[in-house]
Order: structure tokens, then C-alpha cells, then sequence
């Protein structure tokens, strides 16, 4: 029996959560930068390295992006060879499985244990299944395309709290590199609505929404690989996942996830 997406995604972090409690452990972990200045580690490379040569074995037909070694078309007539250069995959058609190795690679050199393992699975421009797993605190969630979300194993839904005045807001940083694109004087009018708010940032604000724990988060700045698997999880438990424009594409670096009740009164301070 073939096994599902979801079953494949959690399969294949088995190992790479193993290799990021290895390197989590070592306060001497070598830190690269890369050409836009975000931090690189063994760890996010072997972690990519690992995840990729799971998915050539398992869905050799499949594209691949990663953050950090870009796209490539794998095939049965053309294994992947982590040495040779990337070509060039589409962001629709087909299978394509989408990689953030650790995000949160800054929290994860200075011994914050908020950092996970980001992987979806897209298909034909549609993300199917998608999985955050922290390695560290040891907290996975999950959820495949009309099936629910969970958490750590156990189903997960969104909060029904439909008022600004009552909700707990998440939100990703205000200032520096990873505000890049952050309309800051119209985010900081929704917090000021708000009676608590929180900046916990990557994946993690996201993930409490989808659990109940909050009523929205806030995020721009953001790549493919920190989007994809946060849409499908937050939606199968019931909310709702746009771009601060109201629409939604992988591309457009901003993300607005929220219970579902509140995400119209978002927009239109976003907007």
C-alpha cells in the first residue's frame, strides 16, 4: 500500500529532527552568511541535504525547492546529485515538495528552542499536505488536504473569539532584515487594538492560531519555504491564510493567518 503525503512528510523528519538535536546541542556551531545576510549552519544544510535525498527515493518524479539549495527537477532517469547545479522548477504542475530545513535558523544559534523543520508537498500550485516539526521541544504539527490538522497526533481547530478587543495577536519582527516589505504604522494599529500581543515570529505564531491559542498572526518578509506548509495546516483547522493583500501566492512574502472570524477586519486595516 502506497503510503499517504502526510505519512511520507512524517517519516522523513524522523531523521533530520535527529540532526538538529545533534547540532542544537553544540554552543561552538559554525555560522555562515549568506548573500542576503540571513545566518546558514551545517545543520540547515545536512538537514536540506537529508530531506532531498528522502524525497529523490520517494517521489522521484517531484520537484524539489529548498532554501538552501534552490530547484531541482528530480527524475528516475536523472537521479539527484547534490553536487551539480539546480535547474530551474515550476512552481506549478505536478508534484513539488517545498523545504525549509530549520526555520528559525537565528533562534536556533543562540539556544532558542523555537526553530523547526518546515516541509510541504504542492501539487499542481496547491500545497496537499504540509508538516511543522520542532525537534527541540519535540512538537509536530500536521494536516493533509480535507483531513484536519493536528497536533502532536491529536486534532487542532482555530478559536471562534470574532472581536479585535478580546483576541491574542501574534506578530514577526518590526524592525530590521526580517521586516522587509512590514507595513509597520498599519500592524502596529491592529496591536493597539488588541489586549495582548506577542512577537514569537517564524513558524511558531502561526501554529498557535491554528491550535486555538490565539486569535492571529502577523508576518511579512517571508520566502516560499516559510510559507507553504503554514497555509494547509492553519486551514484544516479551520482558519484562514491570505497575503496582507487578500489574496494568497507563495511569492508575496506577507502572510495573515487568522481564526477565520476575524481575517476580513485584518485585511481591511492591511489594505
Amino acid at each position: 500500500m502506497t503510503p499517504s503525503y502526510l505519512a511520507l512528510l512524517q517519516e522523513a523528519v524522523i531523521e533530520t529532527d535527529a540532526i538538529a538535536r545533534h547540532y542544537y546541542t553544540k554552543r561552538d556551531l559554525v555560522v555562515s552568511q549568506k548573500s542576503d545576510l540571513s545566518p546558514v549552519t551545517i545543520a540547515d544544510q545536512e538537514i536540506e541535504q537529508t530531506l532531498t535525498q528522502f524525497f529523490c527515493k520517494h517521489l522521484p518524479d517531484a520537484a524539489i525547492l529548498g532554501e538552501e539549495y534552490g530547484a531541482s527537477e528530480i527524475t528516475r532517469a536523472k537521479p539527484f546529485d547534490l553536487s551539480a547545479p539546480y535547474a530551474s522548477a515550476p512552481s506549478t504542475g505536478g508534484l513539488r515538495v517545498i523545504i525549509d530545513p530549520i526555520d528559525g535558523t537565528r533562534n536556533f544559534v543562540r539556544g532558542i528552542p523555537f526553530v523547526a523543520t518546515l516541509v510541504a508537498i504542492e501539487r499542481e500550485g496547491h500545497i496537499i499536505a504540509g508538516l511543522v516539526s520542532n525537534p527541540i521541544q519535540r512538537e509536530q504539527w500536521s494536516a493533509e488536504k480535507g483531513k484536519g490538522a493536528t497536533y502532536n497526533g491529536s486534532p487542532i481547530s482555530v478559536s471562534k473569539i470574532a472581536h479585535l478587543s478580546e483576541s491574542q495577536a501574534f506578530h514577526g519582527s518590526l524592525y530590521g532584515p526580517e521586516a522587509e516589505g512590514l507595513p509597520r504604522d498599519k500592524v502596529l494599529k491592529i496591536l493597539s487594538q488588541t489586549p495582548r500581543q506577542r512577537a514569537i515570529g517564524d513558524f511558531y505564531g502561526h501554529m498557535l492560531v491554528a491550535s486555538g491559542a490565539g486569535e492571529f498572526s502577523l508576518d511579512f518578509g517571508m520566502k516560499p519555504w516559510d510559507i507553504a506548509p503554514l497555509k494547509i495546516i492553519v486551514e484544516e483547522a479551520g482558519g484562514r491564510v491570505t497575503n496582507g493583500d487578500g489574496g494568497f501566492s507563495l511569492e508575496v512574502g506577507s502572510l495573515v493567518c487568522s481564526n477565520g472570524v476575524l481575517h476580513e477586519a485584518l485585511l481591511a486595516q492591511l489594505r
